[in-house]
């Protein structure tokens, strides 16, 4: 049978700090705890919601002035899960939140809320922040002005959602701790990813490009994770960009990871998290998707594939991802080894002498202030519909550079040498009044029984990843294939590729701030942060990341004006009416007389429900984090103070006849910045 877009969103789902210092490190190799490895644990899961602004905010991901979000098609989750040696006492916190990415200035900002909250069992060097890469979360999160620029600005409600839901997350972790096991499985994808950079790739040596034969990272880890006999949580780690929706969505969504972690909680669980009660979380991590798309047609400024609708390809590669990660969960053993480490120091990427051991050439080298590339400006073609810029493009270098510098002739001399032959975009590392990105950030190794993380603040490409996955494998003494690269970890600085790829200056090399050198830099750094594991020695915590809270924050966004209904209406009322009756696979629009929906982002509610009438009470079926529901804002003409609220809902093919209504819930702002509930009940309609 077809998959079409209406059987997919029809069926929703259904048819497919402190104590920075290494010494509380376990032996890598230990016996094993009582009831064998992978038990003497306390686990928990956690899930908390980040959504922020849906409506009139800039979006993050594509760095696009005119992606202004317009609604909201699903909501955003962190998802925490923290695991205990009973043995030791050691802990880690492991987080993935479904946002673009995790900023420097978030991550900061959670540490400081959990040290209030905690002291200091949860501290930089034990919790691992990261993002699912989502290209549709919501903008202006970062205090950083390179990544809030595109946003208007910083935005404080926005940025406080993220940090109070990573923050949730984490305690709803922690107050369900209990005795379980972490058992590890894998599996293979070869249908979700395809290399939009293989021009770069093809510029690596021949043993690294052995290792990628289909120039994909296929790989699919999952971790396991069981209370009793009773499964709560899964990670599942496997390498595709979240640009599955593309830069011509305006709905605030979680793209195709998000949607297969709905697939498994919603679905196969039976989650609706409304209750206060989450049973099975599921989360779906990065690794290295730095040169990884899921547009598998490599379109030119037409992403697509596998199919041509975008909605549809983003649930086919989440349901791929989910599919091949249920195999590996099915099949997850016990692993060899127990216990939990973690080490975490900050390097500073602006400045960093590598040695000759790290470089392909053998000379020692440097890295430089951060300085992005034309190229980078320019976009990545395949995951985007348009350039904002289209003078520019993909594989541009300054031709005048070694006469003139060309445009970039003002930077000096070893920086343009270091960058060469990236042509010079914008120098963000030297902006005023202070870096326009972080310069100094942190790489950690995590351990967790037989599997390290070896995490970094950026996005590497497959053959990067490889590299620094056999530095760490090779100082710890474990197999490669058991250390995996947490890219999007607790800060974010662009990308990372192999300095063979950064030559051809696409995309990825345009974006790799600190220069040609930067990989080498990484891989340095964490040989001497797993070998310092490997010797249980202390290198300490680094230095001292920027204070993002100091500084102007500026937005040049205006304020949002009180509400007032639609002109003729009063709040709540129905503009637009259903239909007497519908089929499944049908379409129902309502339009409401409603409020602008950042006056309260119903953070762990929702903006409308779905209800069904069953013996004289109506309950909720579906709501606004269902992928069969949307909800879109708008100003009516002439009406700048005034909000439309459209809801849809695609009637779930296997969804029962009844009679059916739709709520929405709303808060309406006066000029005295006060708000006020309102409700709106649609007209009773049946389907049948």
């Amino acid at each position: 049978m077809a998959i079409t877009r209406r059987s997919i969103l029809a069926h929703g789902a259904s048819a497919l700090a402190a104590g920075i210092t290494l010494t509380h490190l376990a032996p890598l190799a230990r016996a094993q705890p009582p009831g064998g490895a992978g038990g003497g644990y306390l686990v928990g899961c956690g899930i908390a919601d980040v959504t922020g602004a849906v409506a009139g905010q800039g979006m993050m991901g594509y760095s696009d002035l005119e992606q202004v979000a317009e609604g909201l098609l699903s909501r955003c989750w962190a998802r925490a899960y923290i695991i205990v040696d009973q043995a030791t006492g050691d802990r880690i916190a492991f987080v993935t939140a479904d946002i673009a990415c995790l900023f420097q200035s978030v991550h900061l900002a959670v540490m400081a809320r959990l040290a209030e909250r905690f002291g200091d069992l949860y501290t930089e060097r034990n919790v691992n922040l990261n993002a699912t890469h989502n290209h549709n979360s919501c903008g202006g999160t970062a205090r950083e002005y390179g990544y809030s620029l595109a946003a208007y600005g910083f935005q404080q409600n926005s940025h406080e959602a993220e940090v109070n839901g990573i923050v949730a997350a984490i305690a709803a972790a922690h107050d369900r701790l209990a005795p379980g096991t972490v058992l590890l499985g894998r599996s293979e994808l070869h249908d979700a990813s395809a290399n939009r950079s293989r021009v770069a790739f093809d510029l690596n040596p021949a043993q690294d490009k052995a290792e990628f034969p289909d120039g994909i990272d296929p790989a699919v880890t999952v971790m396991r994770i069981r209370q009793g006999g009773k499964d709560i949580g899964v990670i599942s780690w496997f390498a595709t960009h979240g640009t599955s929706l593309t830069d011509r969505n305006r709905l605030i969504s979680v793209d195709n990871k998000g949607y297969a972690s709905y697939r498994w909680e919603h679905d196969e669980m039976g989650v609706r998290y409304r209750d206060g009660q989450p049973g099975f979380i599921a989360a779906f991590a990065q690794t290295n998707p730095g040169d990884m798309t899921p547009n598998l047609g490599l379109g030119h400024f037409h992403p697509n594939g596998p199919t041509e609708d975008n909605r549809v390809n983003c649930a086919l590669i989440g349901e791929r991802q989910f599919l091949a990660s249920r195999t590996a969960f099915d099949s997850a053993s016990a692993m060899t080894s127990g216990g939990v480490d973690a080490a975490l120091r900050y390097i500073d990427l602006s400045d960093i002498t590598v040695d000759g051991a790290y470089t392909p050439d053998g000379q020692t080298a440097r890295t430089t202030p951060a300085m992005m590339g034309a190229s980078a400006m320019a976009t990545s073609s395949e995951d985007n519909s348009r350039s904002q810029l289209a003078f520019l493009y993909e594989g541009e270098q300054n031709p005048l550079g070694p006469a003139l510098g060309g445009v970039d002739a003002p930077i000096e001399q070893w920086i343009r040498d270091a960058q060469a032959p990236k042509l010079i975009g914008v120098p963000l590392g030297i902006m005023p009044p202070r870096p326009w990105n972080p310069q100094i950030l942190a790489i950690q190794i995590m351990r967790i029984g037989d599997l390290v993380l070896a995490a970094g603040p950026a996005e590497y490409t497959i053959v990067a990843g490889l590299r620094i996955r056999r530095i760490v494998a090779r100082a710890l003494g474990v197999p490669v294939e058991n250390v995996l690269m947490q890219g999007y970890s607790n800060g974010y600085s662009g990308y990372v590729v192999t300095p063979e790829e950064y030559v051809s200056q696409q995309y990825e090399g345009g974006e790799t701030l600190y220069g040609r050198w930067t990989l080498p830099a990484y891989m340095q750094e964490f040989d001497h942060l797993a070998r310092a594991v490997a010797a249980r020695a202390a290198l300490g915590r680094g230095p001292a990341p920027l204070d993002w809270t100091s500084g102007p924050q500026p937005s040049a966004l205006p304020a949002l004006p009180p509400d007032v209904p639609v002109l003729g209406r009063q709040f709540g009322d129905t503009i637009t009416q259903p239909q007497p009756a519908y089929q499944p696979g049908q379409t129902v629009t309502i339009e409401f007389a409603g409020a602008h929906p950042n006056n309260d982002f119903h953070t762990g509610g929702t903006y409308f429900e779905i209800q069904r009438t069953t013996g004289g009470s109506w309950a909720g079926e579906f709501d606004d984090n269902d992928w069969c529901t949307e909800m879109h804002w708008s100003r009516p003409a002439g009406q700048p103070a005034a909000s439309v609220i459209r809801i849809q809902w695609t009637i779930p093919d296997a969804i029962g006849p009844g009679r059916y209504r739709i709520r929405y819930s709303g808060d309406a702002r006066d000029l005295s910045g006060a708000t006020t509930p309102i409700t709106g009940l649609s007209p009773e309609f049946d389907v049948g």
